[in-house]
């Protein structure tokens, strides 16, 4: 399976995701959007402010608008403002930093909790710089996040090492594919309820 930015495919898209992709600063978030988009190894400097990206799968007719937002301090503060409408979420934490785990953590509850992200089906976590010696295992992320206490959303934790390619594809491969399922299913089950809802009217008049 493949992706393509559908900046260069054309073609209209049937199905069409908005992802947040948050975390602290210096976590490798960006590193981890364009290492997917080039497929090169890269470092990227800190993000000040935002970058929207489009991944697209070519087969399936399906993008994902993906908004990358800075981590630094002043700017978590104005995170909020993008909940709204948002489908699924990339959070990314660097798991050699241990001195700033427990913030991590409030972050990424205070994001899922938040006004504006009831709309959040699909939740993909990134241990990235799992390469660092240092480094906490995936299930240690798991855990102090408390990812099995989710409820009503999909959510996989993918180690990473930003900078060298490694689980990036895989990761991103099932943002697109769990979220396109949802989406499908949901545009489907609208689909019933009008349907249902027609043939009721019909049947009154």
């Amino acid at each position: 399976m493949g992706f393509v930015q559908s900046k260069v495919l054309k073609r209209p898209k049937k199905y069409r995701a908005r992802i947040l992709m948050l975390g602290l600063d210096s976590t490798g978030k960006t590193t981890l959007l364009y290492n997917m988009i080039t497929g090169e190894e890269l470092s990227t400097i800190p993000t000040m402010g935002f970058n929207v990206e489009e991944l697209s799968h070519p087969n399936k007719k399906f993008t994902l608008d993906i908004w990358d937002i800075g981590g630094q301090k002043s700017i978590r503060r104005l995170w909020r403002h993008y909940y709204l409408g948002a489908q699924g979420l990339i959070f990314v934490i660097d798991s050699s930093d241990r001195d700033r785990l427990d913030l991590a953590r409030s972050e990424f509850r205070r994001i899922i909790n938040g006004r504006g992200m009831e709309e959040c089906s699909s939740i993909l976590v990134f241990a990235n710089k799992q390469d660092a010696k240092n480094a906490l295992s995936p299930k240690q992320i798991q855990g102090i996040l408390g990812l099995d206490q989710l409820e009503d959303v999909h959510w996989r934790l993918q180690p990473s090492a930003a900078t060298k390619g490694i689980g990036v594809y895989n990761g991103f491969r099932w943002l697109l594919e769990t979220t396109m399922t949802v989406q499908r299913e949901k545009k489907k089950s609208k689909e019933r309820v009008s349907s249902i809802l027609s043939r009721k009217t019909s049947y009154l008049l």
